[in-house]
């Protein structure tokens, strides 16, 4: 007679989802604002204690599961833009959000049941076992933040922008970090498991082990920039709300206020933000276009509006006055925001609903830097900064840029974890590439940070004002930097590919061997 649980069918269902649930929200909080970045490693280790010992259906469950809590606790804002401004009702812009989790959380699913797949048919050793584990773990998050255009937004690799393994950003990047984070929590999960007798002896191991890629990353070389001079910034914060920028009744006091703030602006160079004029500059009043180009005309600045047209698509841009040579700079965003700034296929009704202006946008061009005050400028629009990959040719070589800047609009999401995740975002790539980073937004966070991705300041959110700031160029490529220019992230996905190759062929070995007579 078979045993029968005696709790009810929806109890019985969340005594087995709420782990893998609590785990998953615990993992966001170590990121911003919080930081808790120990809680990645614990919540990574069960994670991986749980799959390895289930079958990989079940372990695909635990995937989903665990990644669904992570990714919609830490992009619930999302529901602001689409309710609060999409003028979606309520439940479907909730559903909406936990539908691009779910979506989101599949890659999770997949690693984590190929992991249990390989431990039970290839058979392999607790820390060969781990070893997979973290392999597949990377696998995912390479896939989300490259298919289907990419979304890595809080990738697990982030968490250590604080702590032991930041010393790494400068040469393995993000990702190699999420490969060692998740090394560490499959090791520390195999220790957790294992028999008393087991455990004694790989204790001094793994904590060896351990101590000694935390040590390594302390004693590596730090330092593969030098200095090119300082420059001020004057990066500005208009805090205009999101349900009035696109309204035309109030531009004249939006832009006055806008020119105003290049006027007051002290630096070398004044940096705005994404769209702070939402709409092509041919399409404004004579009065306003005199007012900005007067204000233009007193220093350098990068003003972010749009170019282009109806009949070749409008360009989230970034236009330059100022440059030595007296020509014109324009720099147009390229990696463009699923549904935000492109509609994909089939989706047109779904966007439609969201009544967001500009939506199908078309993709700019970076050129050269914008050079200015001994400096070479990188601009970078919106999330742009969060794909390394795409912009790593413009931190390497003879022309390589000696400043990043970034300027969004962040008003679409309010201001809770967003702003200061983004911020997060900016740090590791100013530790990657050992650049000053310099935001310029909205609302927020706007804030200027060294090359060693420390905050120099920031402006409080959600409310105007200009931050002025003075960085160090540098100039020099780290070894992150050179090998991303030159490979691209294919080393990684070779990195966590050989040992899966490796396990899936002694599993097929063992089988040949047990076929013969």
């Amino acid at each position: 007679m078979r045993w029968r649980s005696k709790l009810p069918p929806i109890k019985l269902a969340f005594k087995a989802w709420w782990p893998a649930l609590l785990a998953g929200g615990l993992h966001t909080l170590s990121f911003a604002p919080w930081r808790a970045w120990p809680l990645q490693i614990l919540t990574l280790a069960w994670l991986a204690r749980a799959s390895l010992q289930a079958t990989p259906k079940a372990a695909a469950g635990l995937g989903w599961r665990f990644g669904l809590a992570w990714l919609s606790s830490g992009l619930w804002w999302l529901y602001i833009s689409l309710h609060d401004y999409g003028d979606i009702a309520a439940p479907l812009a909730a559903g909406a959000v936990l539908l691009l989790a779910g979506f989101l959380s599949l890659y999770y699913g997949a690693a984590l049941a190929l992991a249990a797949w390989l431990n039970r048919r290839a058979g392999a050793s607790p820390a060969w076992a781990g070893l997979c584990w973290a392999a597949c773990w990377l696998l995912a998050e390479l896939a989300r933040a490259t298919w289907l255009t990419g979304f890595p937004w809080i990738a697990s690799g982030y968490a250590h922008t604080v702590g032991p393994l930041a010393a790494w950003a400068p040469w393995i990047g993000v990702y190699g970090i999420t490969g060692l984070a998740a090394c560490l929590a499959a090791g520390l999960a195999q220790l957790l498991g294992a028999t008393p007798t087991w455990r004694l002896s790989a204790r001094g191991a793994l904590s060896g082990l351990g101590l000694a890629l935390l040590a390594l990353g302390a004693a590596l070389p730090n330092e593969f920039t030098h200095s090119t001079g300082r420059i001020r910034i004057s990066a500005l914060q208009p805090d205009v709300p999101q349900d009035d920028k696109f309204n035309q009744a109030l531009w004249d006091a939006n832009l006055d206020a806008l020119s105003s703030q290049i006027e007051q602006a002290r630096g070398d160079l004044v940096l705005s933000p994404e769209t702070v004029v939402p709409l092509p500059l041919y399409d404004l009043r004579p009065r306003q276009m005199q007012r900005l180009d007067d204000a233009a005309h007193r220093r350098p600045l990068l003003l972010g509006t749009f170019l282009g047209n109806e009949q070749v698509g409008y360009v989230n841009s970034l236009i330059g006055w100022g440059t030595p040579d007296g020509r014109r700079y324009d720099y147009g965003k390229h990696h463009l925001l699923p549904f935000g700034e492109f509609v994909p296929w089939g989706f047109h009704w779904f966007v439609e609903g969201l009544h967001i202006p500009m939506v199908d946008q078309a993709r700019g061009l970076h050129q050269r830097p914008f050079r200015i005050a001994g400096q070479r400028i990188r601009p970078l629009i919106c999330y742009e900064d969060l794909f390394g990959e795409d912009f790593v040719q413009s931190v390497v070589g003879m022309d390589a840029a000696t400043v990043l800047v970034n300027v969004s609009n962040l008003a679409w999401f309010g201001r809770i974890m967003v702003q200061d995740q983004h911020l997060q975002f900016s740090v590791m790539r100013a530790l990657e590439f050992q650049r000053p980073f310099v935001r310029s937004t909205n609302t927020g966070a706007t804030a200027a940070l060294d090359h060693r991705g420390q905050v120099l300041a920031r402006l409080p959110p959600d409310r105007p004002g200009i931050l002025e700031c003075e960085v160090e160029g540098r100039e020099g490529s780290t070894p992150y930097a050179r090998w991303l220019a030159a490979l691209g992230l294919w080393p990684l996905w070779l990195l966590a590919l050989v040992p899966l190759l490796l396990q899936l062929w002694r599993g097929l070995r063992g089988l040949r061997s047990q076929s013969r007579p």
